[in-house]
């Protein structure tokens, strides 16, 4: 631990004492706990540090006097903050308990509207690398703690962009053909399976009605039927509206694409709104997909019983991580549904999260989105692309089989950031 950096220094140390479980009652600690030598571990430190990447990647490392520190990622946005918050309250903890360390962090949170909120991407980060840090004192992968695999790679999707001149005329920035040229590319690097946006504005719109004009869904009926045709029918297909439209404009995009085959339209209505969700499943053949804001299985508990959507997308680095993400595949499971994780992360957390897709039965792709940075790959510092004929392949090497490159770490901190100090 950095000098000056002790627990009782924190900012937070007087509220995490009052928040130790509804206010006071519930404590999750065991500072005690009988353990064998070996299990015998302390965490001494919990760091993150921002790199932007095409996002602003959260990268979280907790240090052990054990010489050993796990890697995490949470999902982009403040949670430096929720880390800094939780770290006074994992010091001192022994890193093996993992379940028992999540429960902890969202009872430390729940006074803060913590347990189905953004704080879980801290969480999240924070549990991936307790699992990475045990499964490196244990010699075990990921995956083996978490109850074995059920393949040896994961099919990888890979989320494109199409259009690259914004003071040209949108109709040509986002015509079928940039579309259909762009998915030519994607499948002849080896993929074969992809995913575009599809709510790109082509004309002038009063946007806070979420209603398109006839022009306008057309518009993006032939982007699908050009990405569709350029690609053939074997790839893997799916397209993003980003949660942007009513019902009733969701309905007929999603009726006019039907005879693209696609194997889902992702996020097409709010949220927070189960039955809307089944409104627009329930009007058209094309799958339906969402997830990705959604946390912890509680919350994915209505879409599944009311059989709101077709196929489930959640985040990893969002969701409450990767145990969490067991339960939510396992409910999903029980209702027939397919998993398709939602990653926009590093290669931290896309490593992370192909441990916990080997690890059920229904996860059949994980997104890659970072087609663009030319360095993803750097930061992790090994010889070879994690990437590979459009799959990873899950690592034997014990935790998540992956590690930082601490230069390239600062290279691209974002400003005021600098690495997570483990190399020295």
């Amino acid at each position: 631990m950095a000098p000056g950096t002790e627990p009782t220094d924190s900012k937070y140390r007087g509220l995490v004492d009052d928040m130790r479980g509804g206010v006071g009652w519930r404590d999750l600690r065991t500072p005690d706990a009988r353990r064998a030598d070996e299990r015998d571990v302390e965490i001494t430190d919990v760091r993150c540090v921002v790199v932007e990447g095409n996002f602003p990647w959260n990268l979280i490392a907790v240090e052990t006097d054990a010489g050993e520190y796990g890697l995490g990622e949470a999902f982009p946005g403040p949670a430096s903050e929720y880390v800094a918050f939780l770290r006074p309250g994992l010091v001192g903890e022994n890193p093996f308990d993992v379940d028992r360390l999540v429960e902890h962090m969202t009872q430390l949170l729940s006074g803060l509207g913590g347990s189905l909120g953004y704080s879980q991407a801290a969480v999240s980060g924070i549990e991936t690398a307790l699992i990475d840090v045990v499964g490196k004192l244990t010699g075990l992968p990921a995956y083996q703690l978490m109850g074995g695999k059920y393949r040896d790679a994961v099919r990888i999707y890979c989320d494109c962009h199409a259009g690259d001149a914004p003071d040209a005329d949108p109709r040509e920035i986002y015509s079928p053909e940039s579309y259909a040229a762009v998915a030519r590319e994607v499948v002849d690097e080896g993929f074969d399976a992809l995913k575009f946006d599809l709510d790109v504005r082509t004309e002038a719109a009063d946007t806070a009605t979420r209603r398109l004009s006839n022009d306008a869904v057309e518009h993006k009926v032939e982007v699908v039927r050009a990405v569709r045709d350029a690609i053939g029918s074997s790839p893997a297909l799916g397209f993003d509206l980003h949660w942007n439209f009513s019902v009733e404009t969701a309905e007929r995009i999603a009726r006019g694409v039907e005879d693209a085959d696609l194997a889902w339209l992702e996020d097409p209505v709010p949220p927070e709104n189960v039955d809307a969700h089944r409104a627009v499943t329930d009007s058209t053949s094309t799958p339906i997909l969402a997830g990705e804001n959604i946390t912890r299985v509680e919350g994915f508990l209505p879409f599944l019983t009311e059989q709101a959507v077709d196929v489930i997308a959640p985040d990893l680095q969002k969701a409450g991580g990767l145990f969490e993400f067991r339960k939510i595949a396992t409910v999903a499971d029980a209702f027939d549904v397919p998993v398709a994780p939602h990653n926009i992360s590093s290669p931290i957390g896309t490593m992370a999260s192909v441990h916990a897709c080997a690890t059920v039965p229904n996860a059949f792709a994980l997104e890659y989105h970072a087609r663009e940075v030319d360095w993803w790959d750097d930061l992790h510092g090994r010889d070879e692309p994690l990437i590979r004929d459009g799959e990873i392949q899950v690592p034997e090497e014990p935790g998540l089989g992956i590690d930082l490159d601490p230069d390239v770490v600062r290279e691209h901190a974002a400003p005021g950031e600098s690495g997570l100090g483990l190399e020295e």
